[in-house]
């Protein structure tokens, strides 16, 4: 999870001051002292991302001070004085000092140092690079200053085009070109590195976070869900108007505001622009605006038809014994109250008993009581569970907490065909039963075996009976997008790795379900889960290839396609598909957490309801 301004490691000084000098000492000039003028602040940033002066040491670079961290990254931000008329160039730059700084807003500082090329997160993040001063020696010239006027960011300053693409001889790296601020917004937001800036009233796109950041955009009609936020369509759709916001002023100082999707950042947010490891560029706030409510409330889905089956898919987010009652009584509540009880509810990421304690445990029969017990003390039916324990740290996840995909139901509604067999390596098949596909194990698990399936949960087959019909209910957590690049990257587009396992995964799981619609092409399947990948994406075509299968949430409104919001981009994580046997059914993306400050789950869950 991201910690906020934790960028660097503790540098030693070596410059030309003497070696007893601390990073980022503090220097007085003496009243006669005369300066030494060294590069401009513009001349260092250059037109590029990578400045010109990178490894060099510089002295007397001049400005004033317009920021000051005091906590993680220590240092401070100064500013050119005398711009030049470049759009493409920097005024504004930092410099880390690793200890606490010693100057105040306002100062006029020189600055001696090496200029380098920090790339926040390291290279193995594929960050763009942050041009900054380090092994600093300061000396504050004046205090009192006027700090240089922040540049004005708007939706009329961000241009429509969100990245440039690398050339191909670079292998698709950025950090050469040359900026096109008004062509491209990362490239305008990089023309800003380090500068004073400010936003007027903005619409919040990411709720407050647990690290104090939250994100807005400058743009409110671009890409509008129906609820505030910004949707994620397309790869091609990366919504430059959003900017992550921080504060400078410690939380003991000035409590960070507490916001959902859909408030509004009143006022004025002002300070410099940072380029931050967990979401790219974030105005560090020295003033920021006051949240005024949108007055977003939690959606709750109509109870369904007596006739109509519905099914569910919610990530309860590590959940174990050891959480919270009020955790347990909240996601209850979510099913009961919000979801409306569904007849089948295909739960992720449920813990072993211990949670993330590795000792081997790998039952989690403990936990699905406490839960089922929450859901009847909501007011719900007593669901019952079927599930495999996976092996002992084979499946991905928290480390000791062996997730694993759980299926709940109704019995009063729904009943559950058992046959025996089905074990963490043991792959269910696909056979005929009195003319019918029927699984040789259930519950079991598709395909186990496949390398798709290493380190990662393997999906759950079940075979159900809903008023004398048969429904196969396949429920996955495919692989998370841990390691892949960001929007922002260095490279254009994005290496986005973790794609490759997921492919495979979608190909496994639609080879299944080709089995089971080959004996029977009536077969009523539904597929669903945490997809960990978008409704357009390559995982998502190869999961419905051949048209064995089709999108739940497509058939919404486009500004209603999200169940989870990332650096404020409401995107399709979870996802419920269906075979042609169902030929009509009802989707509902039921928006409970996602957009929300305080959140019982990271995921919205997701609602189908249909007559078999």
């Amino acid at each position: 999870m991201p910690v906020p301004f934790r960028r660097h490691t503790a540098l030693t000084v070596a410059s030309a001051t003497a070696t007893a000098l601390a990073a980022g000492m503090l220097l007085t000039a003496p009243a006669s002292a005369a300066p030494t003028d060294g590069p401009s602040i513009h001349t260092l940033q250059g037109t590029t991302r990578v400045s010109p002066y990178a490894g060099q040491h510089v002295t007397g670079v001049s400005g004033v001070v317009t920021g000051v961290r005091v906590n993680g990254s220590r240092g401070f931000w100064f500013q050119e004085t005398k711009p030049d008329d470049n759009p493409a160039t920097s005024e504004g730059v930092f410099v880390f000092t690793s200890s606490a700084p010693k100057v105040a807003v306002g100062d006029a500082v020189r600055v001696d140092g090496t200029v380098v090329e920090y790339v926040p997160g390291g290279a193995a993040s594929g960050n763009q690079s942050v041009t900054e001063i380090e092994k600093p020696a300061v000396t504050v010239v004046s205090s009192g200053n006027e700090v240089p006027a922040p540049v004005a960011i708007s939706a009329g300053t961000v241009p429509g085009t969100f990245t440039p693409q690398g050339k191909a001889s670079d292998d698709g790296y950025v950090n050469g070109l040359t900026l096109r601020p008004t062509k491209f917004a990362t490239d305008y937001y990089e023309s800003l590195e380090g500068m004073n800036v400010r936003i007027g009233s903005s619409r919040v796109v990411g709720a407050t976070d647990p690290y104090a950041e939250l994100w807005v955009t400058v743009k409110p009609r671009e890409n509008a869900t129906e609820r505030g936020g910004t949707r994620y369509g397309g790869y091609a759709a990366q919504n430059g108007g959003r900017l992550q916001i921080q504060q400078l002023a410690p939380a003991a100082q000035q409590p960070f505001p507490v916001a959902n999707v859909g408030d509004t950042l009143a006022g004025t947010t002002e300070g410099p622009m940072d380029f931050n490891q967990y979401g790219g560029y974030t105005i560090a706030a020295r003033t920021i605006g006051k949240v005024q409510d949108g007055g977003l409330v939690r959606e709750s889905a109509k109870p369904g038809r007596d006739d109509e089956l519905s099914v569910a898919t919610y990530n309860v987010e590590n959940l174990d014994p050891t959480d919270p009652r009020e955790k347990f009584d909240a996601l209850a509540d979510g099913v009961v109250t919000h979801l409306a009880s569904p007849d089948i509810v295909s739960i992720e990421e449920v813990q072993d008993d211990n949670g993330p304690k590795d000792d081997g445990t790998v039952s989690a029969e403990q936990t699905l009581k406490k839960f089922t017990d929450a859901i009847v003390a909501a007011g719900g039916p007593r669901y019952a569970w079927r599930g495999i324990d996976p092996r002992n740290g084979e499946d991905g996840g928290e480390p000791g907490g062996n997730i694993r995909q759980v299926f709940l139901y109704n019995p009063d509604r729904v009943s559950f065909t058992d046959r025996p067999g089905g074990d963490a390596a043991t792959a269910t098949a696909v056979v005929e039963r009195d003319g019918a596909p029927a699984l040789a194990t259930s519950p079991g698990r598709v395909d186990p075996a496949n390398p798709a399936w290493e380190d990662s949960r393997k999906p759950l087959a079940g075979e159900f009976v809903f008023r004398g019909e048969t429904v196969f209910v396949v429920a996955n957590h495919f692989n998370s997008k841990g390691g892949d690049q960001p929007l922002t990257a260095a490279r254009q587009p994005p290496v986005r790795g973790s794609e490759t396992q997921r492919h495979a995964q979608a190909a496994s799981v639609n080879a299944f379900v080709r089995q089971l619609t080959a004996l029977d092409k009536k077969a009523r399947v539904v597929v669903l889960g945490d997809l960990n990948d978008f409704e357009f994406s390559e995982t998502t075509k190869i999961l419905t290839k051949g048209k064995v299968l089709r999108s739940g949430i497509e058939r919404l409104p486009a500004d209603e396609r999200y169940t989870y919001v990332y650096q404020g981009n409401s995107q399709v994580l979870d996802q419920i598909l269906v075979s042609k046997g169902i030929t009509s059914f009802r989707y509902d993306s039921v928006h409970i957490n996602a957009e929300f400050a305080q959140q019982n789950s990271d995921h919205d869950p997701q609602l189908l309801r249909f007559r078999p």
